[in-house]
């Protein structure tokens, strides 16, 4: 009988563990108690690696699939999660191209922690909510900040992204929902 370890609120064999807990996120950075990345204090998880390449992009040198370095699941959960104050924010770069590792990570954090958890993608959600790979991220996340950014759209009068073409999307009412669900923090007039 294959043993068993007990993580976050499941039960995993012994294969299931040593693969999630081996499993490596590319990071350039882990910027703690930043006030950009969403409301309140957050600690900001940027990984490597994005391909969308927009012009105009405030971190091109997140761009690289090798940049930064690996850090498992494990050693971020721990170090996300010793903060009993600050929320976690996934950007990047784009974490959705490491979606596997930053599902596991979510998992963990929302099982071992009542924070919310803020994701920045270029990808919009329309290519995102029915893809399998994805799936384990977007149900452990709160909110997805959807789209690429886009020069020609930029304002900077918007809180939390760059150009008005990017969505702030309630991911938990947007899946019971079956649509797009803009977050209170979509609007402008909330704060």
């Amino acid at each position: 009988m294959e043993r068993t370890r007990r993580w976050g609120a499941s039960f995993l064999n012994s294969k299931q563990f040593d693969s999630i807990y081996k499993m490596d996120i590319r990071v350039l950075k882990v910027v703690e108690e930043t006030t950009v990345d969403g409301p309140g204090f957050r600690n900001s998880v940027y990984c490597a690696g994005c391909l969308h390449a927009c012009p105009g992009c405030h971190n091109p040198q997140s761009w690289s699939m090798n940049g930064g370095e690996p850090y498992t699941v494990d050693e971020l959960a721990g170090q996300l999660l010793a903060d009993p104050f600050a929320d976690v924010t996934f950007t990047g770069g784009d974490p959705l191209y490491q979606a596997e590792a930053f599902g596991e990570l979510a998992r963990r954090i929302k099982a071992e922690s009542t924070k919310t958890i803020w994701v920045y993608t270029g990808f919009l959600w329309e290519e995102l909510v029915n893809e399998e790979k994805y799936a384990n991220l977007l149900k452990h996340i709160d909110v997805l900040v959807d789209g690429p950014f886009v020069a020609a759209r930029r304002n900077e009068n918007l809180h939390f992204r760059g150009s008005d073409n990017q969505r702030i999307i309630d991911v938990p009412a947007s899946l019971r929902k079956g649509e797009v669900v803009l977050s209170g923090y979509h609007s402008p007039h909330t704060f």
